[in-house]
């Protein structure tokens, strides 16, 4: 518990009615999570708008309110407090009631398009086999020295965030590595925290549902780093044509990193195939187990961010040689008959691309690779027919099926997604709105030697579908099919 006057400190305060000296013994935005003595802070959200829910809260027993707009009659006993902005208030209350734990510990970042995941998983990896007690806040889970808590967002509410990093200080976690999304930045889930560095692996087409324009999403990642402070770095891919824009602003100490250009820190794929690479990092060659050009991307990324955090050079390239694939992130498997079967998050046409040039790379040119993809629903619309068109360019045969569609027509995604097909493709493409039936026909279309990639979905153990989440896992009836073929 805590007093209102501490709480709301630094919360950019317009106007007080009431008293601030109240004990505070919880803090929500969402009305179904009251308890007596809360504090409310009455959030615009983009469904729903907290303003309406505040006489509620109060009959539930809120005795503080932060708010945009007071309303026209007070509640006895019931302290208001009038800010510009709800959300940014939000992210400094949760920081200043868990006792701002992101000072406590050191707290790095991690954004971008794609590889958030695996570069944070990377970094959790890395540290822990360097003796180092860590924490990690990811798309897929999240984890408190070896304890492992489920993930609901790939960046929790700012009040669950908190809660996360003031338990990660108590267990004794040195740092933390956390995947910030654009949701995230631009809902100031993460103001109010203290990270010591922020690291920006790409910026492609997504998003374009809730950001609107492509310039949008960019402004929404720049200000990340715009946000850092001078004491903290800022590490950017300089491959990445906006890599420099994210530099433009901020006060942080500036690094950047590179397959294909001069930067502070570079690496070259020597060799790869379908068991590893072997890079050359700084000047170091090196073993990998994971596979393509977007992981050299990634392992460069946590290289750097390792040396920029003051490790030894040796110590960190060998335990690189040591990590393994994050799950769902080009997750690869062989049936008895040698068909490799490859499962990637890769839900954008960027990271679409990626994964089928990587394939394509490695592969001889003998064997047939079937591609299997969907589009998410109520999702970003205008990348369906992009995602069709690239699978079509770089795959033998194609079909199209589910992702999660949400409360969308699966059949109605998968047509919006035929219109980037050419017909020079038409012959080679599928549509099979059931998942599960979709894998095992790629399955059963597949001779020895042949590729099978299932894209979207990755490590996600569910589909969505009308409101429900079902459980599905696609390396689980991959596997499942190649031990009955």
């Amino acid at each position: 518990m805590k007093l209102l006057k501490d709480i709301i400190y630094k919360i950019g305060i317009i106007e007080v009615v009431g008293s601030t000296h109240l004990t505070i013994e919880k803090i929500c935005f969402d009305s179904r999570t009251i308890e007596k003595s809360s504090l409310f802070i009455a959030v615009s959200g983009t469904q729903v708008d907290g303003h309406q829910y505040i006489d509620k809260a109060i009959e539930d027993g809120v005795i503080a309110v932060v708010c945009e707009i007071l309303p026209s009659q007070f509640k006895e006993n019931v302290t208001y407090v009038r800010v510009a902005d709800s959300s940014l208030a939000l992210g400094i209350i949760a920081a200043n009631f868990y006792d701002n734990p992101a000072t406590e510990i050191k707290l790095i970042g991690i954004t971008g398009t794609n590889g958030k995941t695996t570069t944070a998983t990377l970094l959790y990896d890395l540290f822990t086999q360097l003796g180092n007690k860590s924490g990690l806040l990811s798309t897929v889970v999240n984890k408190v020295g070896i304890e492992n808590i489920p993930s609901t967002h790939t960046t929790p509410d700012a009040i669950q965030l908190n809660a996360l990093l003031r338990y990660m200080v108590s267990e004794g976690c040195e740092y933390c590595f956390m995947e910030v999304s654009s949701h995230a930045i631009h809902q100031h889930r993460v103001s109010g925290l203290n990270f010591i560095g922020g690291v920006f692996t790409n910026i492609t087409h997504d998003h374009l549902d809730y950001h609107k324009t492509f310039d949008e999403y960019v402004k929404a990642k720049k200000q990340f780093f715009d946000g850092l402070s001078e004491t903290a770095f800022a590490l950017v891919n300089k491959d990445d044509k906006n890599g420099m824009v994210m530099l433009q602003n901020t006060k942080a100490q500036k690094a950047t990193y590179s397959l294909k250009s001069m930067s502070d820190f570079s690496c070259k794929i020597i060799e790869s195939d379908f068991s590893g690479m072997q890079l050359n990092i700084d000047g170091s060659e090196v073993w990998t187990k994971l596979i393509g050009r977007f992981n050299a991307y990634n392992l460069l990324a946590i290289y750097a961010t390792a040396i920029l955090l003051g490790q030894d050079k040796l110590t960190v390239l060998t335990a690189i040689s040591n990590l393994t694939a994050v799950e769902g992130r080009f997750q690869y498997v062989k049936s008895q008959n040698n068909i490799a079967g490859i499962v990637d998050y890769a839900h954008t046409p960027d990271a679409l691309q990626n994964v089928l040039a990587t394939i394509n790379d490695i592969r001889t040119g003998n064997e047939k690779l079937i591609t299997l993809v969907g589009c998410g629903g109520d999702r970003d619309k205008a990348k369906r027919p992009i995602m069709a068109k690239i699978a079509c360019d770089w795959s033998d045969k194609i079909i199209l099926t589910s992702d999660n569609p949400r409360s969308e027509d699966p059949e109605e995604i998968i047509n919006q997604m035929r219109v980037g097909v050419e017909g020079i493709h038409f012959k080679k493409v599928l549509a099979i709105v059931n998942r599960e039936e979709a894998i095992k026909t790629a399955c059963s279309l597949a001779n020895e030697g042949d590729i099978i990639l299932i894209a979207g979905k990755g490590h996600e153990k569910y589909q969505e579908i009308k409101g429900i989440k079902l459980p599905f896992d696609d390396m689980k009836i991959l596997s499942e099919t190649f031990e009955i073929i």
